[in-house]
């Protein structure tokens, strides 16, 4: 094999272009953070932050990163001496790459959990961050679910659940006197930090013996759960990706990730120990961070959703290709103006159309090849979030939120697993299985029963949303008009009437 096709790491580092090699040495850092679920996004968000704020020469922020499910990420950066690289590619122009090296050590919860426990433990570290998607929790309507994993953690043995390590790792911070840290939510929740705080504090209130009054008191007065609102297009790493990696750097990276240049972070500032000054690399410290999490869940969230599904159903395989389209984009835009933008106060600084308008420009980046089907994923825990909360304060004032019934309807087709001219989509989702049998018919007769029995599952729509008529009978004429008609025919003439 020639030299230009050796593996990243750290033997090879010093052969990689100035440009993209780190300007500090990745085995001079002291790991002071931890991070809970080292998946692509991490990788070109939250080790990206600290990645720039080492280069500023402070070494104390490496990262033990660590996989939740599949050991796969984690073995791929331990093959590598943690080294990765980040490609930039821009809407327009020549990708770029930086290679990373905050990332020190690694840690697999399917593998060895007690390493994660004892890395949380370590007083050297003040700051853990969680990427684990929204079904990572395991909460169920706030409250921390009563399932066999969070059991088994909770009688003692070595935790797989992210809130039993967190507990576990509390624990032996408190009998170790190992001092403050702070708890960083970066999922798409709303109020992430206060959901997190509240799951924690069930599992610590479960827990048997004398251990719960024990960590209570030490999470009272050590511990803090700030509220992040994060923002990075980051699509799944492809082959030509790997390509330009590898030619840009000279070398093979199985760990690389892709990601859209525009980043941004907004971090409560609750912090009483070290941290690492995130806000020299671009994040924003704030008293307020819900005004943003709002602004992004349902301006960039909702809309991203909607233009997944309605373009999978087309027939279109990514974002860019979607919101080209016409009617797609002009869905998208009506969804923001008509039904999600009337929910917002803008926090300072933001314009609301002007957001819009960077929001749909950025899903137009064709470079990135952002699939429909990725960004469809797991809708039943999504769009809670993103859209129903908005829904029900638009119902609150007597609307109908139309748009977002057709982004109910559309995630409903989706879920079929056909688009518009019988084609598989690759859908993936925890409810697929409970829902799927309910969207088999095709009988329009049967569609006003069919999403009746949808809204009634109240783990994704509440009790209220169940017994909203005006809401269902929405859904239900988008529904059959999607179902009877396709994408483009439905959009390209009237909506379907709603009382």
């Amino acid at each position: 094999m020639s030299e230009a096709l050796a593996g990243l790491d750290l033997a090879s580092l010093g052969t990689v272009p100035d440009a993209s090699r780190p300007s500090y040495d990745p085995r001079a850092l002291r790991v002071g953070h931890v991070h809970l679920g080292a998946g692509a996004f991490f990788r070109a968000h939250q080790a990206w932050y600290s990645h720039l704020v080492t280069t500023l020469g402070d070494h104390q922020w490496g990262i033990l990163a660590t996989s939740q499910r599949s050991p796969a990420v984690t073995d791929q950066l331990s093959a590598q001496d943690g080294l990765y690289t980040l490609l930039e590619r821009p809407t327009r122009g020549t990708p770029s790459a930086h290679v990373v090296g905050v990332v020190r050590r690694t840690a697999s919860a399917a593998r060895d959990p007690q390493r994660i426990v004892d890395a949380l433990a370590s007083p050297d570290v003040h700051v853990v961050t969680l990427t684990v998607t929204e079904k990572g929790y395991r909460a169920r309507h706030g409250r921390l679910a009563s399932d066999a994993d969070v059991e088994a953690d909770l009688a003692g043995r070595p935790p797989v659940t992210v809130v039993g390590q967190l507990v576990r790792g509390l624990m032996a911070r408190a009998r170790g006197d190992a001092g403050p840290v702070a708890v960083v939510s970066c999922d798409n929740l709303s109020d992430n930090g206060t959901v997190l705080r509240g799951l924690v504090n069930d599992f610590v209130e479960r827990l048997p013996g004398s251990d719960a009054a024990r960590v209570a008191t030490y999470i009272d007065a050590a511990v803090t759960f700030p509220c992040t609102m994060v923002d990075r297009i980051v699509p799944a790493t492809l082959d030509r990706d790997r390509d330009d990696v590898r030619r840009l750097i000279g070398l093979r990276d199985e760990a690389s990730v892709v990601a859209e240049p525009f980043t941004q972070w907004v971090i409560a500032d609750e912090f009483h120990g070290p941290r690492p000054a995130w806000e020299k690399a671009g994040a924003t410290l704030t008293g307020d961070v819900a005004a943003y999490e709002r602004v992004k869940l349902r301006l960039l969230n909702a809309t991203h959703s909607l233009i997944a599904y309605l373009g999978a159903l087309a027939g279109y395989e990514t974002i860019a290709e979607a919101v080209g389209d016409p009617l797609i984009e002009q869905a998208a835009r009506d969804l923001i103006d008509h039904d999600q933008a009337p929910t917002l106060v803008a926090p300072e600084g933001v314009q609301l159309t002007s957001y819009r308008d960077e929001v749909l420009s950025r899903f137009a980046n064709a470079a990135l090849g952002h699939r429909t089907a990725q960004v469809g994923m797991d809708g039943s825990q999504k769009l809670p979030q993103r859209l129903l909360s908005a829904v029900r304060e638009r119902r609150a004032v007597g609307a109908v939120p139309v748009m977002g019934a057709l982004l109910v309807a559309a995630w409903l087709r989706f879920l079929s697993g056909r688009d518009d001219a019988g084609r598989t989509i690759e859908v993936s989702d925890p409810m697929a299985g409970r829902l799927g049998p309910l969207l088999a018919g095709t009988d329009a007769a049967m569609d006003r029963h069919t999403v009746r029995e949808v809204l009634g599952v109240t783990e994704v729509f509440g009790p209220d949303l169940a017994g909203d008529e005006a809401f269902g009978d929405a859904v239900t004429a988008w529904y059959t008009a999607l179902r009877e008609h396709g994408v483009s025919d439905v959009l390209r003439g009237e909506r379907p009437v709603t009382r």
